[in-house]
């Protein structure tokens, strides 16, 4: 055999091989554990979706694997304006968690996750709107009627005693728990059609819209402002009470006080003269002596001139010390 015969049967081999390998990669294709496969031929489906994860098999060149994500999928919806039944203009923002149930009928009605999305908007958005507008505002915000530690002011009251507030009370008939179940169900009875199961959807946030919000606020704002004036003026009230049992006591303290003291005073006046009565007693000559002198000093100065009677009791002590 030539060196040509040998190298034309090596590259036919190794063009086998290639063809072979080329083969093998063109009809080998891999599950994953979070996708799931559609075959399809010259666009058509052919057999039944693959959801077992492992290494799988097709007609090369003519067969195509789609794949389709098994694991839950996001949808979040855009907030809208919705007037509830009681005429409130509300924001509504919701979101949904769903999943590719059936990808052979997935494939043939939305084929890829872009369209999914917008049939979800048109599905869930409009379910959404009709539930809500279908009831009054508390429904869609609270689950049950249970009474709320709430009280609101009553208009043109005043600030004292609690008369002048009362206990909000609400009637809820159906509550929020129960509307988002009844959109989840539509949602799902519609979105089966197309392969899609919704596995949870909920309401993210309700809010007031901008001209509705700023009432609330004014009103809030105008509320505590009567609640804050009533304890301001209780406040007052108790201070007053405070300050008239203050001077109150003070004026018992002083009482009292005065009344010991005058006590007292009339005790010691009373023990004084008691002393001045015994010494009197004792030498009453002496005692008026002393008295007297004690007289003199208080009224004679060095240049002070009286003019007395010779028989002033003043002048026998003067008489007596001239003789």
């Amino acid at each position: 055999m030539t060196n040509e015969k040998v190298n034309n049967f090596k590259f036919g081999v190794l063009a086998m091989v290639g063809l072979l390998i080329v083969l093998i990669y063109g009809s080998a294709y891999v599950v994953d554990e979070t996708q799931q496969v559609v075959i399809t031929q010259f666009g058509r489906i052919v057999g039944e979706a693959q959801k077992e994860p492992g290494l799988k098999f097709k007609i090369p060149f003519i067969q195509k694997a789609n794949y389709f994500p098994k694991n839950l999928l996001e949808w979040d919806g855009d907030p809208g304006q919705v007037p509830t039944k009681d005429k409130t203009y509300i924001w509504v923002d919701t979101f949904a968690r769903w999943r590719i149930s059936d990808p052979v009928v997935y494939f043939q009605t939305v084929k890829d996750e872009f369209s999914a999305l917008k049939r979800l908007d048109d599905i869930i958005d409009p379910a959404v709107r009709d539930l809500i507008s279908s009831y009054p505002l508390v429904e869609s915000v609270r689950n049950t009627d249970r009474p709320m530690d709430t009280f609101e002011a009553i208009a043109g009251g005043g600030h004292e005693g609690d008369e002048n507030r009362r206990l909000v009370r609400y009637k809820v008939d159906l509550g929020r728990r129960e509307i988002v179940r009844q959109i989840e169900r539509q949602a799902r009875e519609k979105l089966a059609e197309f392969g899609i199961e919704v596995v949870d959807m909920k309401i993210k946030r309700i809010n007031y819209i901008d001209s509705v919000r700023r009432s609330v606020y004014d009103r809030m704002i105008a509320e505590r402002n009567q609640i804050a004036e009533k304890f301001r003026a209780e406040g007052r009230g108790e201070a007053s009470n405070i300050r008239g049992e203050k001077e109150r006591e003070l004026q018992v303290i002083k009482s009292e006080a005065y009344r010991e003291a005058q006590t007292l005073k009339g005790e010691a006046d009373a023990q004084a003269t008691r002393i001045y009565a015994e010494a009197y007693g004792q030498d009453p000559e002496f005692y008026a002596f002393v008295k007297t002198m004690e007289l003199y000093r208080e009224t004679l100065e060095k240049d002070s001139t009286m003019v007395l009677s010779t028989d002033s009791d003043l002048m026998k002590y003067l008489k007596g010390s001239g003789e």
